[in-house]
């Protein structure tokens, strides 16, 4: 679904002023346009080139935005038009394609206009014609005061400025003007084609335009003449009344959003007073709170001083214990190297007690054997010492060798 933003006519969803507006442009573009071939750059929803394909012989639309085209596309499926989805300034055309182009109030779109006009004159037959429309931007300026500049427009033009751009490209350029004017019709009824207008006194200079329509070719231009789009919505005064009733309903509504906006603003007010009572107490023990503040400001300077002294204190007790730490480190280190030396000469007496020790357990294991043999010859020696003793004593309590030894025959025992 296409939204009507502002800037591109969406059918069914503008006023029918601004409706008029647009769709006369098209109107009077298909005088020019019977029998052509005509290329609508800027199509937007395609209403424009639907009318001009009612009197030519083929209507191409071309527009950047593809939800604009695929609106075209479903809402004006006639034989003789079609619609792409193209950029204005790289038109997908050969040379001399088209005897009419219409460009109507697309160039202020364009940032790089000029490749646009090129473009123009180049899809363009021998003797085809350009009908490009703008806003006036003195004009424009004036009834956008209030909103701002229009953030779609990249460059608005003057009359002078327009002619003069036209003309770098078509030495024919005849620039005329578009204005919104209160005219009376006399029609029957039902209606029958108006035959004949009268216009009384000037419609305007260019100066003072609404807008400004170009005819640029380059051969002579067909003669001109004036036109008046009269549109189906033509009883003015009936669409006057219409449009006070609905401006009434509009007036009652914002009447009634006055009045709740004024009790609104009542009880913002009562709300106010009750916030400022508020903010008076709030300011009474601000004052207090700050009173206090400064008590405490005190207090963390004395704290903070203390805190100071204490620091350097604390430094001058670091200071003096990694003093001490450092001696300690020193006599640490020279306790551990003198440990060391201690511990490298005890090793050595270990090694060699050692070696003392192996050699005092073979000394000991020999001595064990000498000492197991030794005992084995003393156990040996008392065994012959017993068996002597015994024949000793047998010997001495023998009667003869008692008798051998009073008579001095017996054997002397040692």
């Amino acid at each position: 679904m296409v939204e009507f933003t502002g800037e591109r006519v969406v059918p069914g969803q503008v006023d029918d002023d601004l409706w008029s507006e647009h769709f006369a442009r098209y109107a009077f573009a298909q005088r020019y346009a019977a029998g052509k071939r005509v290329l609508d750059c800027g199509c937007g929803t395609g209403y424009g080139a639907a009318e001009l394909a009612k009197t030519a012989a083929e209507v191409t639309g071309v527009d950047i935005a593809p939800e604009a085209t695929e609106f075209a596309r479903e809402n004006y499926p006639l034989p003789n038009i079609r619609f792409l989805t193209a950029s204005c300034l790289d038109l997908p055309f050969e040379d001399g394609q088209f005897d009419v182009v219409t460009a109507f109030e697309l160039i202020e779109h364009l940032r790089d206009f000029r490749t646009f006009l090129s473009e123009c004159r180049r899809v363009l037959a021998p003797g085809g014609l350009l009908i490009a429309s703008t806003p006036n931007k003195r004009y424009y300026a004036e009834s956008r005061a209030e909103v701002g500049p229009n953030p779609y427009h990249q460059h608005e033009f003057e009359a002078d400025e327009f002619r003069i751009e036209l003309q770098r490209l078509f030495p024919e350029v005849s620039v005329i003007v578009q204005n919104h004017v209160e005219s009376v019709v006399f029609q029957g009824a039902p209606a029958a084609p108006i035959s004949q207008s009268r216009v009384d006194g000037d419609t305007g200079s260019l100066d003072e335009a609404h807008f400004f329509i170009a005819l640029c070719s380059q051969t002579p231009l067909p003669p001109f003449e004036s036109f008046i789009y009269v549109p189906n919505a033509a009883n003015l005064l009936r669409e006057r009344e219409h449009h006070i009733r609905l401006l009434e309903a509009w007036l009652a509504e914002m009447q009634h959003d006055r009045d709740r906006l004024l009790a609104e603003h009542r009880r913002q007010l009562e709300e106010h007073d009750k916030q400022n009572r508020w903010a008076r107490e709030l300011e009474s023990e601000l004052k207090a709170a700050q009173g206090r503040i400064v008590e405490l400001q005190e207090d963390y300077a004395q704290q903070q001083r203390a805190a100071t002294d204490a620091i350097e204190a604390y430094a001058k007790q670091v200071s003096h214990l990694e003093s001490e730490n450092d001696a300690k480190t020193r006599w640490a280190l020279e306790t551990d190297e003198r440990g060391r030396a201690e511990i490298e000469r005890l090793g050595n007496e270990l090694a060699k007690c050692n070696e003392l020790l192996q050699q005092a357990d073979e000394m000991l294991a020999d001595r064990t054997q000498w000492a197991q043999n030794l005992a084995a010859e003393k156990e040996a020696l008392k065994k012959r010492r017993d068996a002597l003793e015994f024949q000793l004593s047998a010997v001495r309590t023998s009667r003869w060798v008692r008798a051998g030894r009073i008579l001095g025959i017996g054997p002397v025992l040692q």
